[in-house]
């Protein structure tokens, strides 16, 4: 099964309500003949529009390649948090690549949140950008956790951004009876997912960028001068960016092992009006501690944008809006009779460590995907970082490809049954409390 295919049409933005009120760019020209560029980089997400971006401010040439359209994919698609951290909390990480490195990789996800702010100013991309992320608990035990982590950042890393909130203090900000307390970190941020990957596409072109959509690569050839084959054009270049999260397909094996395609669900209701005061009394995002998580913020035209519900297997559900409306409303009982007006899937990519997976396929193509579920940050900065390397600056490229990255079990035919096991096992327990 094809994914970049499966689920939508061909060139087309899905039915999304970020698709309708993004100011959209015209398409650019599907590729066609044979060109030469320094650097082609094939996806047009977070971070190829990164990566390509901040290669042309460098002076060099780039062809950015996209099968659909820009931001097509989980760039434009997604719940729009730009959270602290890495996707794996500092604890894990201490565990997994020791204090130095963890270290390490705290002030990279600092740099990341710190990035995407920048681009937004510099380029003055419209995308609604709005500071704070609350955590929200069901249970004693997980509130008792996140104030832990709380201060284990303060204590060790001089995180200072986050209050720690009581029944009281989260229900002042999200009245929802199904949580005990949890955290706010102000730190963090929301955005518009779909024009901040526009932003980003207006910049990159006005940089010197040359973007085709439309324009699914098929093949790529290495060697000391790459060879990246699409339909109806090829590009000659000195580097390749593989930048395909989700969307990979079989571009390459070892990053197929790696790097496990799965889909999440987004709905929006209708203008909620004085109600959204009952939903959120800040404007801020929510992401809660389920494994199947649920996350959520308001938009600017006062609507309940709502993800969640579970699916399993690479086609949408017939009836997305029903399939998030069950967790919704678990969450806000009192919305039972609001009117969805939007609902939308999109494909994301995920690692067993849930860390990116960022590699050098060969000494002259880079690739960077994984983000499960973190992407707005650690997307746009992995795109710097890969044009950082290719400068010869690799430093924080090293960092992150030094992360263990073990490939699925199973291989690609067996690891989607296994995970779907895993996240029965998983959404059972998130029912019963556990």
């Amino acid at each position: 099964m094809n994914l970049l295919y499966a689920n939508d049409r061909p060139g087309s933005y899905p039915d999304s309500w970020y698709a309708a009120t993004a100011k959209p760019l015209d398409p650019f020209d599907r590729l066609k003949g044979r060109v030469r560029a320094d650097v082609c980089v094939i996806g047009a997400g977070y971070t190829g529009l990164s990566a390509a971006l901040h290669l042309a401010e460098a002076g060099r040439d780039v062809v950015l390649l996209d099968a659909h359209r820009v931001g097509f994919g989980a760039s434009g698609r997604n719940g729009g948090q730009l959270g602290s951290g890495q996707r794996m909390d500092q604890h894990g990480l201490e565990k997994l690549v020791g204090r130095d490195d963890a270290a390490k990789l705290w002030e990279l996800a600092e740099a990341a949140k710190d990035l995407v702010k920048t681009l937004i100013a510099r380029h003055a991309i419209d995308c609604h950008l709005k500071p704070g992320i609350a955590h929200a608990c069901f249970s004693d035990r997980d509130m008792a956790d996140e104030h832990g982590y709380a201060a284990h950042l303060q204590h060790r890393y001089g995180y200072d951004q986050i209050d720690v909130l009581d029944g009281d203090g989260l229900r002042a900000i999200c009245p929802s009876p199904a949580y005990v307390g949890g955290t706010l970190d102000m730190g963090a941020a929301h955005l518009h997912p779909l024009a901040y990957a526009l932003g980003l596409a207006r910049a990159a072109a006005a940089a010197g960028v040359r973007i085709h959509e439309n324009s699914e690569v098929h093949d790529i050839r290495p060697g000391a001068r790459a060879i990246v084959r699409t339909g109806h054009g090829q590009v000659e270049a000195d580097h390749v960016i593989l930048a395909c999260n989700g969307y990979l397909g079989g571009l390459d094996r070892k990053v197929a092992a790696r790097v496990m395609p799965i889909n999440n669900f987004i709905a929006a209701t209708e203008p909620l009006g004085d109600q959204a005061d009952k939903v959120l009394a800040r404007d801020v995002a929510v992401a809660d501690t389920k494994f199947v998580v649920n996350y959520f913020r308001l938009s600017h035209d006062k609507r309940l944008l709502f993800g969640g519900g579970e699916s399993y297997g690479y086609k949408f559900p017939a009836d997305i809006a029903a399939t998030v409306r069950k967790p919704m409303l678990r969450i806000f009982p009192h919305l039972k009779d609001a009117r969805i007006d939007y609902a939308w899937g999109g494909t994301l990519g995920i690692t067993m460590k849930r860390m990116p997976y960022l590699a050098r396929l060969a000494p002259n193509v880079l690739t960077a995907s994984g983000y499960s579920g973190h992407g707005v940050g650690s997307a746009t900065h992995a795109g710097q970082l890969m044009a950082q390397a290719i400068a010869g600056q690799s430093d924080g490229f090293d960092t992150m490809a030094r992360i263990p990255a073990p490939p699925f079990p199973g291989g690609t035919l067996m690891r989607t049954p296994l995970l779907a096991l895993a996240m029965t096992w998983y959404a059972m327990r998130d029912r019963l409390g556990a």
